[in-house]
């Protein structure tokens, strides 16, 4: 078996796999990084999104041998080594941006693309972002307050669904 190489989370990560072995398996299953979820091996619900290179992709789409020599961020690595929650983060717990929590990795990891790409994003730009990731418990209403609350908006001026 061939051994692929990454930073992962600003650390050097390595491990024996597959060709077939996609991102998501050598992150949880070789790393034993839990927070990147396996919602629908479809490539649907997003909630595998890992920023590779400072993109976000979805670790279900993409082989780890892809990953070779790349800059993987995971969830795990987005709090400071604190503990300190990033804003995003910090927005989705102060705005109740979450409730069973397993979208919200991938959430947060598409969030801090989008603010990345577009720091102050309308509520339609935040929602239609949103597309590629399912939350099968909120309704979206306070993930994207959330998000609005992370660039530094007014969250008062959004509509409720």
């Amino acid at each position: 078996m061939p051994k692929v190489k990454m930073t992962v989370n600003g650390k050097p990560a390595s491990g024996d796999v597959e060709g077939r072995t996609l991102l998501v398996e050598f992150l949880r299953e070789t790393l034993d990084l839990t927070g990147t979820h396996v919602g629908c091996d479809t490539s649907q619900c997003g909630a595998c999104v890992v920023h590779v290179d400072g993109k976000a992709v979805k670790a279900c789409t993409m082989f780890a041998a892809e990953a070779e020599g790349a800059e993987v961020l995971t969830i795990e690595g987005v709090a400071a080594p604190d503990g300190t929650l990033d804003p995003v983060q910090e927005a989705f717990h102060q705005h109740h941006g979450l409730q069973c929590g397993f979208c919200t990795p991938g959430m947060v990891m598409s969030a801090r693309a989008l603010l990345a790409d577009n720091p102050k994003p309308t509520e339609a730009e935040v929602r239609d972002y949103l597309e590629g990731n399912i939350c099968r418990c909120t309704g979206y209403h306070n993930i994207v307050k959330a998000i609005m609350a992370a660039s530094g908006q007014d969250v008062e001026t959004i509509a409720a669904e």
